[in-house]
């Protein structure tokens, strides 16, 4: 008779009392196999950030399609076939036309191995059931020698084939798929000795991996990390998911989710780009490590948001949500669900004795208040007052306080009405909106009354993970500059009487690109060049033919025609829209530069300024390779597909622009925004603004563009949010003030420990940095980037253990945490507490590390860089090094050496092999 688990109360107690008899996955002994982390999802969508943690993923072909491998190049795709009765008997046993038929295709789209699945059971060991998969196991390692087979549920089949086998999956030894009332049904636990029996027969006499299966019911965390330590413990590889396997469930690893979901109401025709979403919440998500899913709350609420998948639910409630009562089954649904949810400026229903209960609130009755009169604080925790005093309004009262389960962050009192405006509960936290961002009229700026980091680590419970980080590479901050091409045509101010004046763009030729050896990116507007002054046009496309034509600059559109208002583009047709569309949010005036006889292509702007560019002003060998969005920068998301199509990144808007006369978060804007479920729907922000904002819209003082080096500050401590960006408008060339601001900048910013790349080496960390899977393995850490993010941030004690680590060449305390430098896309390491003495390490580079190469204590890698590379190693005083086969003298400190080489900002970079003989 089959024993019932219920999710969350007697299945958890039972694994509970478990996992204190069994060993931890830490503890037990470790299960090695080629087939390396495994997972099975049989969904219908495929969830690919998360799976690319696992080296092997079987899907069903049925259900979905084989992914681009070139996008997992670390993860080996299995075909899950169905091997079915009926399709067997219709070929009479014929097995080469049964493979010709169900096989065959599967192995030609490219699937790197085949799980054999008959849906059997494991104790059914039917004669004929045995027969055909013995027979199928035969074909198929005679057709395709060296492709991995696997059998599920079939025991005597892999003990007779296992030569021929990579291993065999054994399905339910705890919990069978069948749920009942959200029940899970516990296996007997004769049939699960019977199965764990076999399972090590296997494993001693023939040396077969076992794969073991389990589930739990989705949402439970606890039953998936506690059900994959039993099977570790058991000595099998182990699997913990869902009944339908289209969860990510848990194995030696478990992955981190790293996806928030934004739920917000949006205005008619209001870009996502202005909402208290993308301004305020997105940067302080994005710095601790999360990306970032919109959903409008006008749009039906989405699907398929489970705890596997992300790590909470972020709402910004408003009393304007057409369907409260659907918001509210929504969200509570989430909750019981696993999810935890931060609430800000409003739930978006209202709270009452009936729903109260399920978030532990208690409903406050209304009472006669004073609205004149300010209410008293009882409590107030270290998280408010973050940028400014806590200001109570009685106006903003909820109505309700926090049970005895939840912790008030602030309570207040208007006579006898007390009641909590902030707490941290049990499914999450929220905060009312006057404690969120408030505007000062005096100073005419937002300022932040709680700490929304901080809130958000605790109401989400974040876990404590290594961070992807784009600011910062081998521990140097990363630098980089762009220019719109505005005022290219503009004549300068610079000249002496009686001299030629310049266009700003030669003096930006001759006075910036060529004066700093740096990675350039420059854009041109095509009207701009050939249509606002056709008598200069030959001479304006020579200078920019020779700007590009610079070793050291990278070419970029800045539209056809400069659009002031991309928001204004509808973003599945882009065509412009009008004010009955946009509503509020419709600006009138002109909506570009001012050329006879165009009107508005979104075609012409993107593709067309891109041909024009290639066609006529790229030297040989080089092409555009962004477009910088002009005007407000808002692109629809047809505009950035468009820009995807026509094969170039995205850069511009964000909106920092933090000071110390305007020092508040609400001023630092995050990486970027996603306006669709793709890459190619994603625009990435400049990381800090142009000069046209420091100037006051260019009205002056015209060297306010100096005080981007406090942003530059203000962005890198405490807390190191941004890289460097000089980001900046031909015409800054035009006056000696702007110019000489300019100057500063750049030479502020290369006095700094800056590592620089090209701006579109900075767009391609950001689109590497979403798509980032970090996994705990037990007492350790895995992840996996992609082809440019190389760099972590662990926010904790401790340090990596070099000894024992992989994909690690060193690490570098740094603002906000220890900066963990990788070697390649993917590294495995446990932090320790103390430096691996004796193994040397990098600790910074102002330079590109590849190709690294451990051998007990000496090192190998490749290095270069573009400007002044230099590698700093520690525990390495005593060694010795070479460069490119020669012996080298290195600068040595104590227990560290300095080596530089020879590097130069062109399109590619020269490497250098470096060598560090420690033994």
């Amino acid at each position: 008779m089959n024993v019932w688990c219920s999710f969350g109360t007697l299945c958890r107690l039972v694994l509970a009392c478990l996992a204190v008899l069994l060993p931890t996955a830490a503890q037990a002994q470790p299960v090695t196999s080629s087939l390396g982390d495994i997972a099975f999802y049989y969904g219908n969508d495929l969830p690919l950030d998360e799976l690319r943690a696992f080296d092997t993923v079987v899907i069903d072909p049925e259900r979905v399609a084989l992914p681009d491998l070139s996008g997992t190049p670390r993860t080996r795709w299995f075909a899950r076939v169905t091997v079915r009765a009926a399709h067997w008997r219709q070929h009479k046993g014929q097995v080469d036309r049964y493979v010709a038929e169900h096989v065959q295709p599967l192995v030609q789209a490219g699937y790197q191995g085949l799980l054999l699945d008959d849906q059997g059971e494991l104790a059914d060991s039917s004669p004929d059931r045995i027969r055909m998969m013995t027979t199928l196991v035969d074909e198929l390692a005679t057709r395709y020698p060296g492709l991995p087979l696997l059998v599920r549920n079939h025991a005597d089949v892999a003990e007779q084939r296992a030569a021929r086998l990579s291993g065999a999956v054994f399905d339910s030894l705890y919990h069978g798929r069948r749920t009942f009332g959200g029940l899970m049904a516990r296996v007997p636990v004769k049939v699960r000795e019977a199965g764990l029996a076999r399972a090590r027969q296997l494993q001693e006499q023939h040396g077969l991996t076992v794969v073991a299966i389990d589930y739990c019911v989705p949402g439970d965390r606890t039953c998936r990390q506690q059900q994959a330590q039993q099977l570790l413990a058991d000595g099998l590889l182990p699997y913990v998911t869902t009944p339908a396997l289209d969860g990510i469930g848990q194995g030696r690893i478990e992955v981190m989710p790293r996806k928030v979901l934004l739920l917000q109401l949006l205005e008619q025709g209001q870009p996502l780009d202005e909402t208290f979403g993308v301004l305020n919440l997105a940067m302080p998500l994005n710095y601790l490590g999360y990306d970032i899913e919109y959903a409008d709350l006008r749009d039906p609420l989405p699907l398929g948001i489970t705890n596997d998948r992300y790590a909470g639910i972020v709402l910004v409630g408003s009393l304007e949500v057409q369907n409260p009562l659907a918001l509210q089954s929504w969200l509570l649904q989430r909750i019981e669900q696993g999810l935890k949810v931060a609430v800000f400026n409003d739930f978006g229903f209202a709270l009452n004795m009936q729903n109260g209960p399920a978030l532990d609130l208690e409903f406050v009755p209304e009472q006669r208040v004073l609205l004149d009169r300010k209410p008293e604080i009882l409590l107030q925790d270290e998280l408010l007052a973050f940028e400014v005093a806590v200001n109570p309004d009685i106006r903003d009262a909820l109505g309700v306080r926090v049970g005895s389960h939840s912790k008030p962050l602030l309570r207040l009192q208007s006579d006898d009405h007390v009641y909590d405006a902030a707490a941290i509960t049990p499914w999450g936290g929220f905060v009312v909106d006057n404690n969120t961002v408030v505007y000062l009229d005096s100073l005419e700026q937002q300022r932040w009354v709680i700490d929304p980091m901080r809130f958000l680590q605790q109401a989400l419970r974040l876990p404590q993970i290594p961070v992807p980080d784009v600011t910062t590479e081998n521990g140097h901050r990363l630098f980089f500059t762009h220019v719109d091409g505005d005022g290219f045509l503009s004549y300068d101010e610079l000249s002496h009487t009686g001299e030629r004046q310049q266009f700003c763009s030669a003096i930006l030729k001759d006075q910036v690109f060529k004066r700093y050896p740096v990675p350039m990116s420059m854009s041109v507007i095509e009207a701009e060049m050939t249509e606002m002054d056709k008598r200069a046009r030959p001479e304006l496309e020579r200078i920019a033919r020779g700007i590009f034509a610079l070793p050291n600059v990278e070419l970029a559109s800045h539209t056809y025609s400069h659009p002031y208002f991309w928001s204004h583009v509808d973003p599945d047709t882009g065509i412009k829209l009008g004010p009955e569309e946009l509503g509020e949010w419709y600006t009138a005036g002109t909506s570009s530069l001012d050329i006879p006889g165009y009107g508005f292509d979104i075609d012409r702007e993107i593709s067309g300024s891109i041909d024009y560019i290639n066609r006529e002003l790229a030297p040989p060998g080089k092409q555009v390779k962004a477009i910088f969005w002009s005007g407000d920068a808002i692109p629809p998301r047809i505009g950035l597909q468009k820009a995807a199509a026509a094969g170039v990144l995205n850069i511009n808007a964000g909106n920092t622009t933090i000071t110390r006369s305007s020092n508040t978060w609400t001023q630092i804007g995050p990486y970027g925004v996603a306006k669709g479920k793709t890459d190619d729907e994603y625009q990435v922000y400049a990381a800090v603004m142009n000069e046209n904002v420091y100037t006051n819209d260019w009205t002056g003082p015209f060297y306010g563009f100096r005080r981007a080096q406090e942003t530059f500050e203000l962005t890198d401590r405490p807390l190191r949010i941004k890289p460097i960006n000089i980001y900046y408008h031909s015409y800054s060339a035009s006056k000696p003030s702007s110019l000489k601001a300019l100057h500063s900048l750049f030479e502020y910013s290369l006095g700094q420990d800056v590592l620089p790349i090209y701006t579109t080496e900075y767009i391609r960390r950001v689109l590497d940095w979403r798509h980032v899977v970090v996994a705990r393995t037990g007492d350790g850490w895995k992840v996996r980037s992609g082809q440019h993010l190389r760099q972590l941030r662990w926010p904790g004690q401790g340090v990596p253990e070099l000894a024992t680590a992989s994909g690690i060449t060193g690490y570098l305390p740094g603002p906000g945490g220890l900066y963990v430098h990788m070697a390649g896309d993917e590294a495995s390491f446990r932090i320790g507490s103390e430096h691996s003495r004796g193994v040397p390490r990098i600790s910074q580079a102002s330079g590109f590390v590849r190709n690294v190469q451990r051998d007990g204590n000496s090192l190998q890698f490749d290095f270069g860089g573009y400007y002044r590379p230099q590698v700093r190693l520690e525990e390495a005083g005593q060694c010795r090094v070479r460069v490119d086969g020669k012996p080298v003298r290195p600068v040595v400190q104590g227990r560290s050496l300095q080596v530089p080489v020879a590097g130069k900002a062109g399109q590619q970079v020269d490497y250098h092999k470096v060598q560090v003989d420690c033994e």
